[in-house]
């Protein structure tokens, strides 16, 4: 027997449709993408994503020449009030570390520092971020004043 989706009820259909929570993820919504140059910026000062994203991918892509060590970028989140604490508390910690303090609770997300030509990723958890101020930031030494925007995890609309 031939199933026709014409038989199934408009609301049944539509249920079915917007019932997945990993829908945004099907969509792209939970994969962003930045970049960072040689000029020591971001090509974005915002990033955001659907609360309905359990998990968020965001990839850095170093669109610039330089080596890490020289011009190194990578993306860090944190709450908006502590993002200059946590960058400047990475200064001293080194390349290695990427300028980032160990183990600190402050910190909710990075990647690693790459330099010209490379890219890197991080995935983690939206759980409690929902109503937060964030910042994202490139924690490299002296880069945060100028490469940091908000992050935010919009509520789905009723």
């Amino acid at each position: 027997m031939k199933t026709s989706w014409m038989l199934i009820p408009a609301a049944a259909f539509a249920a079915m449709a917007f019932a997945s929570p990993t829908m945004a993820a099907e969509d792209g919504a939970c994969e962003l993408t930045i970049e960072g140059n040689d000029a020591m910026q971001f090509n974005k000062d915002e990033m955001s994503v659907p609360a309905s994203c359990d998990e968020v991918t965001i990839t850095l892509e170093h669109t610039g020449e330089m080596a890490a060590s020289a011009m190194g970028h990578n993306w860090v989140l944190s709450d908006s009030d502590v993002y200059e604490d946590v960058a400047k508390a990475g200064m001293s910690e080194g390349l290695d570390n990427n300028y980032l303090p160990e183990d600190d609770e402050r910190i909710i997300a990075h990647t690693d520092i790459v330099g010209g030509g490379e890219s890197t990723s991080v995935t983690f958890s939206t759980e409690g971020l929902e109503d937060r101020d964030l910042t994202f930031f490139c924690s490299f030494p002296g880069h945060y004043a100028a490469m940091n925007g908000s992050f935010t995890v919009t509520k789905e609309e009723e």
